[in-house]
């Protein structure tokens, strides 16, 4: 069933960018530098893959469900969505942790006692 893993990625996808939204972690607040972010992460990944596949640590398997368009030598499409969404899940998952210290640091009595004591 060629195109199943391409769809479970985009579906993945897809349920990152609602669960962003609904929560405003990263996208609605700011959508410039979550797009960058997205995108360094994604070119950080594609080198790194190009480095693996030039010294022949990666290599395409053979599955049935790969679309079966090929970007170049063992780098299929899919990789490309994939990297998409491994560096838009770090950035959410930044943005949650980031979100529930800040709350965290908020409640926290001796955290605003070393605030109050600071020059």
């Amino acid at each position: 069933m060629p195109g199943v893993y391409l769809g479970a990625i985009l579906f993945s996808l897809a349920g990152m960018i609602a669960i962003d939204l609904k929560f405003g972690l990263a996208l609605r607040r700011a959508p410039g530098r979550a797009a960058l972010a997205v995108g360094l992460g994604t070119a950080f990944f594609l080198a790194w893959d190009a480095v693996g596949i030039v010294t022949g640590i990666f290599v395409k398997g053979d599955s049935p469900l790969f679309v079966g368009i090929d970007l170049a030598p063992h780098l299929p499409l899919e990789e490309v969505f994939f990297l998409l969404f491994l560096s838009y899940l770090a950035l959410v998952l930044w943005s949650v942790f980031e979100r529930t210290r800040g709350s965290r640091d908020a409640g926290d009595p001796a955290r605003e006692d070393v605030e109050e004591s600071a020059p």
